[in-house]
């Protein structure tokens, strides 16, 4: 029943990566695709992996900053490395639900404090990513109209969940009565909910510091405008030919195609998206595939540098820690029906 169960949770995206995968092999040339890897310039995709470990390196101040600088640099960028890393390996997003997991273990942190940083940051990055393509759209042939309109609704939406979250830590007390005296009836839900409620809503805090928020966003900012780079370069190394709207592009399509659900890491939505998006300016497909390709291979490459270091640091491995998670997230169910 259980393996039934956790089946109907990962057949979806299997389907979905498999899909892209099959169109793929019937749409792409394999020889031409090849020949596009080894006439590639290496030079931009030295460079390229570089800003990957640089982005990385900026993102972990990213999460820092939303942790209010209460964990040491150190821990919150291996950490971050082995979020990615499980993301990348392991089936349902769970480094989302690791970072804050294996950071509680090494600082004074909650587990609870931590989960609304992955929020906000999510959220955020979705709103970043819809202002890209959307961006690019006026140089895109053929693709104003869809495009915008997923960008739209992608915005609307994130929109109105910062709101939400900006209005419940704005209104933390109001928040908290309201769940107690909603919650009466049942004792073990507001006994457990109300000290897992104060907590989501501790870790909301950064939302009303102006300031904090402020820097936040500036390192967001640059973190996308290393993203932008990165992915300007690949493409050139594959276009020479290349404008930044490209990359700009393929950028905001990779991280839609992230998001949708797909076998972990992405497999075959990510690089489906971007090859889409780089063929709708060049009609080249297997080229555009490998430029697809290889942007996904830094985020493997950093992913398991850093992520794997971490790991190693602490003694754990990848199977190790999905136990972990596993058992851990059996006893949050535990406790909620108590």
């Amino acid at each position: 029943m259980k393996l039934l169960k956790d089946s109907m949770r990962w057949l979806p995206g299997a389907a979905v990566s498999l899909g892209v995968i099959a169109a793929i092999l019937y749409f792409v040339d394999f020889r031409k695709m090849a020949a596009a890897i080894s006439h590639a310039n290496y030079w931009l995709l030295a460079a390229a992996t570089v800003l990957s470990f640089l982005w990385m390196a900026v993102r972990a101040i990213v999460w820092r900053t939303l942790l209010r600088d209460r964990a040491p640099y150190k821990e919150v960028f291996f950490t971050l490395g082995e979020g990615y890393l499980l993301n990348n390996f392991l089936p349902f997003r769970l480094g989302e639900f690791g970072r804050p997991f294996l950071l509680s273990r090494k600082t004074d942190l909650q587990f609870i404090e931590i989960l609304p940083t992955i929020v906000i940051e999510r959220a955020v990055d979705l709103a970043y990513s819809a202002a890209i393509l959307m961006a690019a759209l006026p140089f895109v042939v053929g693709a104003q109209d869809s495009a915008e309109k997923i960008g739209i609704i992608v915005g609307i939406v994130v929109a109105v969940g910062l709101v939400t979250l900006y209005v419940l830590a704005r209104n933390r007390q109001w928040a908290l009565d309201t769940f107690h005296k909603l919650s009466l009836r049942w004792p073990a839900l507001q006994r457990f909910g109300g000290s897992f409620l104060e907590a989501f809503l501790d870790g909301l805090a950064v939302l009303t510091d102006g300031w904090l928020f402020a820097r936040f966003l500036f390192w967001m900012t640059l973190n996308w405008g290393i993203s932008i780079l990165q992915f300007y370069i690949i493409v050139c190394a594959y276009f020479p030919q290349a404008q930044v709207t490209w990359g700009m592009f393929a950028l905001g399509a990779a991280a839609f195609g992230g998001a949708i659900p797909s076998l972990p890491g992405a497999v075959g939505t990510f690089e489906g998206a971007i090859a889409a998006a780089l063929t709708l300016f060049t009609g080249d497909q297997s080229t555009s595939l490998a430029a697809a390709v290889t942007a996904h291979l830094y985020n493997y490459l950093n992913s398991i540098v850093i992520g794997g270091i971490g790991l190693m640091r602490e003694g754990q491995t990848l199977s190790g820690i999905y136990k972990q998670l596993v058992n851990f997230r059996a006893k949050e169910k535990v406790k909620e029906s108590e």
